[in-house]
């Protein structure tokens, strides 16, 4: 397996790949992708924890891709500036499609917090509103499929916890609400939460979720009855304490699988 890693252009961001080579003599060369969007309160990268989830999805035959956005600590307010990370991500796997042997119709970021939180954020603007920030166009923003996990959506469902916190990021929380932006360009969603998440409340996904109905877009949702926030792959691989060994939640990878594979036919 490739390693590679590329800083972003105009940003502090890091994108870094784990990289299959197809075998010459299969039937399929060109592999399906995905972009691991961890979280972290927009403070910190979890990086062995985004490693570990990006080697998952890997060993069932994606090529996977880890991104390290911009933070507060880079800048105050954060704005936008991670979901223009993420389309720069996007734009650098179309470019290096031949190069990374990457299936462009196939391209899914999986978004885990706030990261959940860039990625829905990105659902709702690939197509009205980040062609025109990016200098690009929404064909070489669209990706197939969304995957959001215990994520964060809307400033108002209780993450953050204080107004000090969301005034770094955003002085414009509708910018930031991802359920009021949702429209007809979402892609196919794939939620998972649980419903005791003691950190951002399950209303989240549940509103992002009742946002995709309304709109009539497709979407999946996942509720589990218990886990911790940051369950990650809920198995003892990812398990930051005993309790976030899941084996019920972590059910969620397998169905997730299971879904993309029925959207890529």
């Amino acid at each position: 397996m490739q390693v590679i890693q590329q800083k972003l252009t105009n940003s502090p961001a890091q994108l870094t790949g784990l990289l299959h080579t197809p075998d010459p003599n299969a039937h399929q060369t060109k592999l399906p992708a995905i972009i691991i969007v961890p979280g972290g309160g927009y403070t910190h990268i979890p990086v062995g924890q985004a490693e570990t989830l990006a080697l998952a999805f890997a060993g069932h035959g994606y090529q996977a891709f880890y991104l390290e956005y911009t933070l507060l600590g880079d800048q105050q307010p954060l704005g936008l500036a991670p979901v223009l990370d993420l389309a720069r991500a996007v734009l650098l796997l179309r470019q290096h499609a031949d190069a990374w042997h990457i299936d462009t119709t196939q391209l899914t970021p999986v978004g885990f917090s706030v990261g959940g939180h860039i990625v829905a954020l990105y659902n709702d603007y690939w197509q009205n509103q980040l062609p025109a920030l990016l200098k690009t166009t929404a064909e070489n923003l669209a990706v197939a499929t969304v995957i959001l996990s215990y994520p964060v959506i809307n400033p108002s469902l209780g993450y953050p916890k204080d107004a000090a916190t969301l005034s770094k990021w955003t002085a414009n929380s509708t910018e930031m609400a991802a359920d009021q932006l949702v429209n007809q360009h979402n892609r196919p969603t794939f939620i998972w939460v649980t419903a005791d998440d003691p950190l951002v409340p399950a209303t989240n996904a549940l509103a992002y979720a009742t946002a995709l109905a309304k709109a009539k877009r497709p979407y999946e949702l996942h509720v589990f009855e218990h886990g911790p926030h940051g369950l990650a792959l809920a198995n003892s691989q990812t398990a930051w304490k005993p309790d976030a060994n899941q084996p019920h939640a972590a059910h969620w990878f397998n169905l997730a699988l299971a879904w993309l594979q029925a959207h890529a036919n």
